[in-house]
């Protein structure tokens, strides 16, 4: 049974919640026509039918109708003609050759005993013989970069340095394609364009220019020529593969090489329709229209087509360049604080973040602030998603390996009804050795390093939402130790996810903390004190960025950048599930009386802690008022406990 729905339930309040207008915003509600399958009949139908989109939209906890990419719509496409299929089949030789080849050197080089010693040698070749094959290859050698799960990690490390700068296409080409797009004279819509291309990619390439109409200074993305198809081939030729090795796939990942497949071209046909880029933009708009820390460029939609994309020029210094941001009196320390809080709430909070962070598509403007470009690659995380890695992240504070295993079977990551026995003494190794001197210690590439071993080992296969995640922390990373060479990921990125515990408006979430405060069922009074002064931390650090200095009084009253930690929600939640959840409050009280002794000197250090952060009068009437509902929900437990006993 499918339903198409305008309204839907928030699984949290029970209450009807209609759409917003930001896509991705609302963590219960995507504008977007969307297919909402009940979870049964979606099993019944992946175990009939083994469709990889099917188990793709299991996974996201979403069902969505339109794609641009379908293996049906590839396939259609492909073979619309006669002329097209004989293209295929030159194409298809041309592949199996160039790849055969290479397989049998590598075969030869185990034969003879030396496949070890030419690694890195071979590792160059496939990455010149992907760059030779085209643009498909080439995106597929920057996903296979971020894929443990399917090549060895010397490989991998060959592929990270993969770009996808080519040569660019001619202007005049270029200019025909921008009249043909948005069907005016370049004449009439710019008073200037340039002459050179400031970047040229596997798929398009950039100028910059003025609009004649307001002589704002724009970007302009034109996609290449006759790509389109060719990608289209491309795919229909990699899907075909995939079906022979869906045996070899099973075995080692536990999910079709067809699945990895769809994965792939769905973002690929994505990145190719620059509308779609658009939207995202205006998501991301949407999302950061309150936070004076991040700079979104606005696109100009109606300058803007399927192949050309007019967007605000953003006038910022590459992060690669350290001195130049120094040189710009920009507090670096500051700058990294904002881009790893930008980073984490895009990943936690939206759940739509940008896919590929890379050096040349971040900037730092001078007044503080973080600048994104180029949106083609986006990836879009559920609500249950991004709550099984708050639980994740929950499980490793705890130190609960079963649990952060079996988050893994719930994020995709291996297959229902795999046994994570086997997995989670290397889950323990791989957590204690990364965090056992502490966070100075601690960074995503040496943790990736050991995770990649991990998975090379089990039938973990990573899905490509996750993998862009992986992607995106660790270039930002590589961006934060361009810039200071001894910066901690974990002591930024900590205080952000402390202070979301404490306040952040999501029930769920704070409901986490209650995870997080009891370890076996003690109450751990030092966490929630190390919380306290790490949220405040957080806090501090950001208050104290220039690009908050607003004049602007809208944004200058958003709670989110106060100067102060605002636990009034949490509070109220507190007050709430000690009166209506009799366990909680066991474990409470319990905590205030542990040992045979009264706690009273920890709740005093709590307390001096935020006494200077609240407004005790403030919370006080915010919980008189929160009075009516909570007795109702009192009274309402206490006659089902009081039934349920007879």
């Amino acid at each position: 049974m499918e339903v198409m729905i305008c309204n839907t339930i928030n699984p949290l309040t029970s209450e009807s919640v209609k759409p917003s207008k930001p896509r991705f915003q609302n963590p219960t509600f995507t504008p977007r026509r969307i297919t909402i399958t009940p979870p049964r009949v979606l099993a019944e139908k992946s175990s009939s039918s083994s469709s990889a989109m099917e188990q793709l939209d299991i996974e996201r906890g979403v069902c969505i109708p339109f794609r641009k990419y379908t293996p049906e719509t590839v396939r259609n496409r492909v073979l619309e003609s006669q002329g097209a299929i004989l293209s295929l089949v030159g194409r298809g030789v041309e592949i199996v050759w160039s790849l055969g080849l290479y397989w049998s050197t590598l075969m030869y080089d185990c034969f003879v005993g030396r496949d070890q010693e030419v690694v890195p040698f071979r590792a160059r070749q496939l990455r010149n013989l992907l760059c030779d094959l085209g643009p498909s290859f080439i995106k597929a050698g920057q996903v296979l970069a971020n894929r443990p799960d399917i090549i060895r990690e010397d490989y991998m490390n060959e592929l990270c340095i993969l770009q996808d700068d080519v040569p660019p296409f001619p202007n005049q080409v270029a200019f025909a394609i921008i009249e043909e797009e948005l069907g005016q004279p370049l004449e009439s819509m710019f008073s200037r364009i340039s002459s050179q291309t400031i970047a040229a990619a596997s798929l398009g390439q950039v100028y910059r220019a003025t609009l004649r109409e307001t002589g704002e200074d724009v970007a302009i993305k034109v996609q290449r020529p006759g790509i389109e198809p060719i990608i289209y081939r491309d795919l229909f030729l990699f899907r075909t593969l995939a079906s022979f090795l869906n045996g070899i796939s099973l075995q080692k990942l536990g999910c079709n090489a067809e699945l990895i497949v769809d994965e792939f071209g769905e973002k690929l046909l994505e990145e190719l329709d620059y509308t779609l880029e658009a939207r995202n933009m205006e998501d991301f708009l949407e999302n950061f229209k309150n936070d004076p820390t991040v700079k979104i460029p606005k696109a100009y939609k109606q300058l803007s087509g399927s192949r050309v994309l007019v967007m605000e020029w953003i006038d910022g210094i590459r992060c690669t360049d350290p001195q130049a941001i120094k040189e710009a009196g920009i507090d670096v320390d500051g700058f990294l604080t904002v881009g790893v809080s930008a980073a984490l709430r895009q990943l936690l909070e939206f759940g739509l973040f940008h896919g590929d962070p890379h050096p040349g598509n971040v900037f730092a403007m001078r007044d503080g602030r973080i600048a994104y470009v180029d949106f083609g690659n986006v990836a879009v995380l559920s609500q249950q998603n991004k709550q099984i890695l708050i639980d994740a992240v929950v499980h490793a504070v705890n130190e609960d390996y079963v649990e952060m295993a079996n988050d893994f079977t719930r994020l995709g990551f291996l297959a229902s009804g795999t046994d994570v026995s086997p997995i989670i003494p290397a889950l323990e190794a791989i957590w204690q050795n990364s965090v056992g001197k502490g966070l100075a210690d601690f960074n995503f590439r040496s943790v990736t390093g050991k995770f990649n071993q991990l998975v090379y080992q089990y039938p973990i296969r990573i899905p490509e939402r996750f993998s862009l995640v992986i992607r995106s922390l660790l270039t930002q990373e590589g961006i934060c130790f361009t810039l200071e060479p001894d910066f901690k990921f974990l002591e930024v990125a900590y205080p952000y996810v402390a202070k979301r515990l404490l306040t952040d408006p999501n029930p769920a979430l704070r409901e986490r903390l209650i995870q997080v405060l009891f370890k076996d069922g003690v109450f751990q009074w030092k966490r929630l004190e190390n919380l306290i002064t790490l949220a405040k931390q957080n806090v501090t650090k950001m208050s104290g960025n220039p690009a908050l200095q607003v004049k602007n009084t809208q944004l200058s009253r958003n709670r989110q950048f106060e100067k102060k930690l605002d636990l009034t929600e949490t509070i109220k939640d507190g007050a709430r599930m000690f009166l209506i959840d009799a366990g909680i409050r066991r474990q409470l009280i319990m905590a205030l009386t542990e040992d045979s002794k009264l706690h009273i000197e920890e709740l005093v250090d709590v307390y001096r802690l935020v006494e200077d952060q609240i407004d005790m009068p403030s919370v006080a009437l915010e919980v008189l008022r929160d009075l009516p509902a909570v007795t109702r929900d009192f009274m309402l437990s206490w006659s089902e406990s009081v039934l349920s006993d007879r």
